[in-house]
């Protein structure tokens, strides 16, 4: 399914005559200059036409006839690198028998030939001799460089002569191992089978020469006395087209809206209309919602940011997103990709294939899970916030993806685009870092919510057996807000933990060094019955400070704090589940943001009165 989703990809990038896209049998390639033959063979001149558009000179990326060269001795026809064309090298120890391999190459390929431009390379090979690599023609910024031949006169070069394409194809066949012919899984043609695929670049972690996604490296892989390629038969130019269109979605530059780089995983993806044509339009909106710009984004990106907002209103209240833009029907199709660096070949993290109306659906209500009031950021987070919010946050530094999880990006991938339950290990690994560094964000918090709503609307897992002395989660809906009437144990304990903060600060003043979350957050949230007691002790004494200093205040904490100790059990669980440490955290964030907007709704009535 993957491969041929890709291979229909590579045939409309052909089709649309994509750069970058190379036919059969060719490859994009890093070329640095051109050698001008006169039809005798002799050599005219020697071209630099590398790209000076930037402060350095880099090589062009030219079509060329396709390179398979591993570590042993194989020229590229009509192309290669110094060693092998001229025989000069200034790292090759065999750039000699290099070049012998590609004047042989060349003499059987190009023999019988009629072709003038084709005719003056074999005159040239003829009477090359690397004694000739000299000034002013060949200069030391040719060496190992890749070169490519011309005709003088002409424009083109010799590869892309009719004459050099027909030569390239009887190469191609002749590639074919021993003339194994099989029908091929992608295409069902019958077909020549690719014996190694191409190579896939540009996927994070794996090497810079690229890494396989269909391979077969040890016996032990291989069945029924087949070899390689073999066990899987995918014919040449099937291999060639999906790992074509595989590395044009890698490529990289920052104007690539097909890839994204999230912890371990590479994800790129692709539209087409319901005809098959190609919709860029839905390219660059389903990259912003994957991942749209941060809260603190620079001020080009407002419109983006604002951009990601109006279409998940426009989504959550069933507007048609053609409406905001012709190029966004709702049948376009939606191809959506993971790949992960492996031991021997690439790891598939997750496959989605769907329309974008059903895509974009989903992230809405991914958006809608994570809502919370009020709301902790101006954009709702993309993937690579939420894993980073679940690494650790050591000594104020900003937290590195590559602490996370390997397996949480693909695994949270799926349940954003797939619409199925948040992994498991979000919600415990939110919850483990809230109690390792106390750093108990909005975003960990709105992480907590959202497992918690999407499993309660799913319908939660089975659970092992309540362990002696812990409370049974309820079904109780999850609050976006405060919730005062609610009476479930854990997310009256976080409130209740937030009132006991907050008379602390109230009778200690706010330049206290650390407060009872500081110190005991870890401790009450998931063992309450060890803690709480003590905590409500010592809120006594404050409480009696608050009396003689500040009595109004007193009284009215005094009557919070009995109306949450009501709601709760007589005595307080020995410990709480992990979803009620979920729900511990979402009241105590509720429960401390009413505390803020309170305060900050008392000092805007004391800044009118003085302004008064």
């Amino acid at each position: 399914m993957i491969l041929q989703a890709l291979y229909r990809h590579y045939q409309h990038l052909l089709e649309r005559d994509t750069e970058g896209v190379a036919a059969l049998g060719y490859s994009q390639e890093k070329v640095s200059y051109a050698i001008v033959l006169d039809p005798t063979g002799a050599v005219v001149a020697v071209d630099d036409i590398r790209d000076t558009s930037g402060k350095k000179p880099r090589p062009r990326l030219l079509e060329v006839p396709q390179s398979q060269r591993t570590s042993n001795v194989k020229p590229n026809f009509l192309w290669d690198k110094t060693s092998y064309v001229l025989g000069v090298s200034a790292s090759s120890k065999r750039a000699a028998q290099e070049h012998a391999a590609f004047v042989a190459l060349h003499e059987s390929a190009l023999a019988g030939t009629e072709d003038p431009g084709l005719l003056a390379l074999l005159r040239f090979l003829q009477w090359w001799t690397p004694e000739r690599f000299v000034p002013p023609m060949f200069t030391d910024e040719v060496l190992d460089t890749n070169l490519v031949f011309r005709l003088d006169g002409e424009r083109r070069y010799l590869h892309q002569r009719e004459a050099a394409r027909q030569a390239q194809a009887v190469l191609l066949a002749d590639t074919c191992d021993d003339g194994v012919r099989s029908i091929c899984l992608v295409t069902g043609g019958w077909q020549p089978l690719a014996r190694l695929h191409p190579l896939i670049k540009g996927v994070k972690g794996t090497k810079p020469t690229g890494a396989a996604i269909v391979s077969f490296n040890p016996k032990a892989s291989e069945s029924y006395g087949k070899e390689k390629g073999g066990n899987a038969p995918v014919s040449q130019a099937a291999a060639f087209g999906y790992t074509t269109a595989l590395n044009h979605l890698l490529r990289p530059g920052e104007h690539n809206h097909q890839r994204l780089l999230i912890g371990d995983t590479t994800v790129v993806f692709w539209a087409e209309t319901a005809a098959g044509a190609p919709a860029p339009e839905a390219e660059l909106l389903f990259d912003l919602l994957l991942d749209p710009p941060s809260g603190d984004a620079p001020p080009d990106e407002a419109q983006e940011t604002q951009r990601v907002r109006e279409v998940l209103e426009d989504v959550r209240r069933g507007r048609p997103l053609v409406g905001r833009d012709p190029g966004l029907a709702p049948d376009t199709r939606m191809f959506v990709l993971g790949l992960a660096p492996n031991a021997s070949r690439l790891s598939v993290r997750f496959w989605q294939v769907d329309t974008l109306d059903a895509l974009t659906r989903r992230l809405a209500q991914h958006a809608e899970d994570l809502r919370l009031e009020p709301v902790p950021w101006r954009t709702a987070p993309g993937v690579r916030r939420l894993v980073l919010a679940t690494v650790p946050h050591r000594d104020g530094a900003m937290p590195k993806m590559d602490d996370a999880f390997d397996n949480l990006v693909g695994e949270l991938l799926r349940a954003i685009l797939g619409g199925g339950r948040y992994p498991r290990s979000l919600l415990a690994n939110t919850i483990m870092r809230i109690r390792t560094d106390g750093h108990l964000s909005g975003l960990r918090v709105a992480i907590c919510k959202a497992v918690l709503t999407r499993e309660q609307r799913l319908g939660n897992p089975p659970r092992p057996a309540a362990a002696r002395g812990s409370i049974h989660t309820s079904e109780e809906e999850i609050p976006v807000s405060l919730d005062t009437r609610s009476t479930q144990p854990g997310y009256l304990l976080g409130r209740l933990f937030a009132l006991l903060e907050h008379i602390q600060r109230g009778a200690l003043g706010t330049q206290v060094n650390a407060t009872i979350r500081d110190r005991y957050y870890g401790a009450a949230s998931a063992t309450p019955a060890s803690i709480f007691p003590v905590l409500l002790r010592n809120t006594q004494n404050h409480l009696a400070k608050l009396r003689k200093e500040r009595t109004g205040l007193a009284v009215t904490l005094e009557q919070q704090l009995g109306a949450i100790v009501d709601g709760l059990p007589e005595r307080f669980p020995r410990s709480l589940r992990i979803e009620d440490q979920g729900r511990f955290a979402i009241g105590y964030y509720h429960q401390t943001q009413a505390f803020y907007t309170k305060r900050a709704a008392a000092d805007d009535t004391d800044s009118e009165g003085t302004d008064a």
